[in-house]
């Protein structure tokens, strides 16, 4: 297709004879050229982020307080039970220092048969106080 075809002219014979079309704006003006970034603002806003922020926390702390309580009254429990059994428990401590005691003299009883002036179970020391072992074993290089 020809320019004389296209811009409607019969005979042309250069294309300097050509009407001289130039763009130019639209009618009112080119939009402004957006050069700045523009971030949609989705989700909430500061305010409602600190609220539920301290929503979570504060409902947090509150069940920390609680685990707390919780845990402090089982501790409770345990001790006014532990310390319900100390009786029983000393009793029976008790009776098993009687029979190793009584197996303890028995023993030396033995072993010192043949000393004269030995008494079986007097204390060497002459300190006048009786004192059980610290440890709970009568002689441990014996057993």
């Amino acid at each position: 297709m020809t320019e004389a075809a296209i811009r409607g002219k019969a005979g042309m014979k250069s294309v300097r004879e050509m009407p001289v079309l130039q763009d130019g704006p639209p009618p009112g003006g080119f939009p402004p050229v957006r050069y700045t970034r523009r971030i949609p603002s989705k989700g909430p806003g500061a305010v409602a982020v600190f609220l539920a922020s301290f929503g979570i926390i504060s409902y947090g702390m509150y069940q920390v307080g609680q685990g707390n309580r919780y845990r402090s009254q089982l501790k409770r429990e345990k001790f006014a039970a532990r310390s319900a059994i100390v009786p029983l428990l000393q009793a029976e401590e008790d009776e098993r220092f009687v029979k190793a005691w009584k197996a303890y003299l028995d023993e030396e009883a033995e072993i010192m048969k043949n000393v004269p002036g030995w008494e079986v179970g007097k204390n060497v020391y002459n300190s006048g106080k009786w004192m059980p072992p610290a440890t709970g074993e009568l002689r441990p290089e014996v057993w």
